[in-house]
């Protein structure tokens, strides 16, 4: 039936008048919001739609109210979703309509203080091409000032102090802003508009240079002054973003010979920074994706594969025997001064003792770093958090974190859990990070590194009180390892009972946290097989695991298959000695013969020490037993003559990935044996078939390879038993032995081939770094079970 046309005109213009009239929604948007120009962003976008009311920060995130005509508001709020500032990450937005109150402007209001919940905070970002444009400008009033930001790039996490982000709240409160730089933070048209670390050289922080005695070098330039430095061969300490760095010239093999030997730091590869791409290809293949990451807005170390041909690069010191080398770009304004000054790359390399924290402030620079460097090129902008450079690298095209820190921390991992409670999660103890989880939001600290001394200890401490204040969190649940004698079990446990009544602690087995970690990074549901291969992580036997294929979900897992056991002589110390791992999978291989084989075999090493050592494994003193792949990868790096001691954590088992020949297709025997439910895996066939090999005198690079593919195919046939028993089809790849290139694009192809799909890491590490995440998923998860 035809509907009137004067029912149909009045209707229309029913609507007109219904979308004309002025209406008031309030609107809160919750993410990284905070410090990335969003408030400037969304007035700029008010104005655009003759829209009134205001914006602020609080402490849920931002809050808006506009008011006007109804087509302009929908306008309004679909472009906040499309045209977000860059470095936001919006996540939810929530508004409401409420009745009209008569704004006359839009303004941008006073942070206000509301109800505590999580607000993300936006990482450190690089300096971005418009302030790079300005400050080789000579024209321009920021010319070579080493502290250009604006709402794009700069300081972030490391400055602030506390929420809503303002300048109040953050490092640069002590720098009052001139006339210029006011005028600037206040005009709605301008980049730096409410930029809180807005600064220039008027009113900002400076740069000064010191000598190892903490006497000022007075000269106009001191970052030029540096550089000369530098070209010198001297060491020196460079502070940056998240702390110091230690650097010296790239291409001087003195340079690099005395940092290594003033740092302790023996043969663990040093990161390099150089000034653009095309410098960084002239020693190293760069491939479309790696570029990607290496000019990212977030400027990580990127592992990258050496030319063979690398001069002038002093590359075989920077990173021994080792076929990759960790290279970065400068991200902060002093790195593009000095970097431009020097025209050639620097080692810059965390500064700090091996196996300390990395050093941020400056009254604790000189005296612990005056004995490694001869200058400190220091400011006078405090960091309030400590902040190393991540470490990633490119499989499958996708990146892969080695170390998640700068640039990325705090930003949260969301998952699909949604944390009622609030949980801290405080990691292991090698590559610690820790981990807040609450409402759909985990947030992963940065680096921490590892708790075995005070200086980490005390560190690790200081970064869970500022994160728990930061994001106005108070966790009763903590999740912790199972190793009674972790630093961060002793800290749950001590920081449990100081909370009291209502406080619970949640014991996580290791290897159940590496797959919960995975599961969450890759949003996987249901359960899955989970080959967790690593060094050592307690299990719920006691034992020391570390070859472990498991069927797990979140709540729980079952052990269906390991590595079989063998002695570790010396607990600690058979880590550092691999060669007391050879001869304990030698006795597992060769039984009373195996004595005779190592003192043939291994050489270099003292004969009364290994008489000692077999004696203990034969009596059974201070010999744990231990399923650990990363264990048997020591053995086999000793056995064949690569790696007898270490002076790095996995120095022995990275070694011998680099030693592999790439064309090697042969392989080595291997056992599946039966123990009631358990398959385990038998590798005494492949040390025997090894130790042949050495006496028909193969290649190490053969040899190396072969025991990769048949590890490789030891993960083949497992996953397969499993998928028979369980019809499981689902693969999750975790733990720090799947930091190996080599293995993991083997175990990828032959499980793909195999029609499983495979999972690996993607935005946590698949080391310890990543266990914090998987602790905290699966203390919710026994929680609500």
């Amino acid at each position: 039936m035809n509907q009137n046309p004067l029912t149909t005109r009045l209707k229309s213009e029913q609507r007109k008048s219904e979308q004309r009239k002025i209406v008031r929604f309030r609107v809160d948007v919750r993410g990284i919001v905070q410090g990335v120009g969003f408030r400037p962003f969304i007035y700029s976008l008010a104005k655009k739609h003759s829209l009134k009311g205001f914006v602020l920060n609080n402490t849920t995130g931002v809050k808006v109210e506009v008011e006007g005509e109804r087509e302009k508001i929908k306008s309004f709020l679909s472009e906040i979703k499309t045209s977000a500032p860059p470095l936001a990450a919006i996540q939810k937005i929530e508004y409401e309509e409420l009745a009209p109150v008569g704004y006359s402007a839009f303004e941008i209001k006073k942070s206000r203080k509301e109800k505590e919940e999580l607000v993300l905070i936006s990482p450190d970002i690089s300096t971005c091409h418009d302030c790079l444009r300005e400050l080789f400008d000579p024209n321009d009033r920021r010319f070579h000032y080493p502290f250009i930001n604006c709402t794009n790039c700069g300081p972030r996490f490391t400055i602030i102090q506390d929420i809503p982000y303002d300048r109040s709240r953050t490092t640069m409160k002590v720098f009052r802003m001139c006339p210029d730089c006011q005028v600037e933070y206040e005009n709605p048209s301008n980049r730096r508009f409410h930029a809180q670390p807005n600064a220039c050289p008027v009113c900002g922080p400076q740069v000064s240079l010191f000598d190892a005695e903490g006497r000022k070098v007075e000269v106009a330039d001191p970052i030029k002054e540096a550089a000369d430095l530098l070209e010198k061969s001297y060491v020196v300490a460079v502070k940056g973003l998240g702390g110091f760095h230690l650097a010296c010239d790239a291409t001087s093999l003195e340079a690099v010979a005395t940092l290594r030997k003033r740092k302790y730091r023996e043969d663990k590869p040093f990161a390099l920074m150089a000034p653009d791409v095309e410098m960084i290809r002239k020693f190293c293949h760069v491939d479309q994706e790696e570029k990607n990451l290496l000019i990212s807005p977030r400027r990580p170390i990127v592992l990258l594969r050496k030319k063979e041909e690398s001069l002038p690069l002093a590359a075989e010191q920077i990173a021994p025997r080792n076929r990759f080398l960790g290279c970065m770009l400068p991200y902060t304004p002093l790195h593009h001064l000095l970097l431009r000054k020097i025209k050639r790359p620097l080692v810059m390399t965390s500064g700090n003792m091996s196996d300390e924290p990395i050093v941020y402030r400056n009254e604790e620079a000189l005296p612990k770093l005056k004995g490694i460097a001869n200058y400190f090129l220091v400011h006078n902008r405090d960091v309030q958090m400590r902040c190393d450079d991540s470490v990633m690298r490119v499989f499958q095209g996708k990146e892969v974190f080695l170390r998640r820190s700068r640039g990325y921390a705090p930003q949260p991992v969301k998952v699909d859990a949604f944390f009622d409670e609030p949980i801290l999660a405080v990691g292991g103890e090698h590559k610690n990070t820790f981990c807040v989880a609450r409402g759909d939001q985990a947030v992963i600290s940065h680096h921490i590194g590892d708790l075995e001394n005070l200086s980490a200890l005390i560190s690790f401490e200081e970064g869970i009180e500022y994160f728990l204040k930061l994001f106005h969190t108070n966790a009763k649940i903590l999740a912790c390892d199972l190793h009674p004698d972790y630093l961060s079990t002793k800290f749950a446990e001590d920081y449990v009972k100081k909370l009291g009544k209502g406080a619970t602690l949640i014991r996580v087995q290791h290897h159940h946290a590496h797959i919960a970690s995975l599961m969450a990074d890759r949003g996987i549901e249901g359960r899955v097989i989970g080959v967790s291969l690593d060094g050592a992580g307690m299990g719920d036997d006691g034992k020391i695991w570390g070859g472990e294929f498991l069927v797990a979900d979140y709540l729980s897992f079952t052990r269906v298959g390991h590595l079989k056991e063998v002695p570790l002589p010396g607990g600690d110390e058979a880590i550092k000695n691999p060669w007391r791992m050879a001869l304990s999978h030698l006795k597992g291989a060769f039984g009373e013969d195996a004595l005779e084989l190592a003192l043939r075999l291994l050489g270099n090493v003292d004969p009364e020490k290994i008489l000692m050592v077999d004696n203990m494994v034969e009596n059974g003193i201070n010999c744990p037993l231990t399923s650990s792949v990363g264990r048997l990868f020591d053995a086999v790096s000793s056995l064949i003559g690569i790696r007898s001691e270490i002076n790095h954590e996995g120095q022995a088992a990275m070694e011998l990935e680099m030693a592999a020949d790439d064309k090697e297709k042969g392989s080595y025997p291997f056992d599946i044996l039966r123990e009631g439910e358990k398959f385990i895996v038998d590798s005494g066939p492949t040390i025997r078939s090894v130790v042949a090999d050495l006496e028909k005198g193969e290649r190490k690079g053969a040899i190396a390879a072969r025991f990769h593919n048949s590890l490789a195919l030891i993960i083949l046939k497992i996953c397969r038993i499993i998928r028979e028993k369980t019809d499981l089809n689902s693969v999750a790849l975790s733990g720090g032995v799947f930091q190996n290139m080599y293995l993991l694009e083997r175990v990828f192809s032959l499980l793909g081939s195999a029609d499983f799909q495979v999972h690996t890491h993607n935005r946590v590490p698949p080391n310890d770094g990543g266990i914090s995440l998987g602790q905290a998923l699966v203390a919710h998860y026994r929680r609500n079970p």
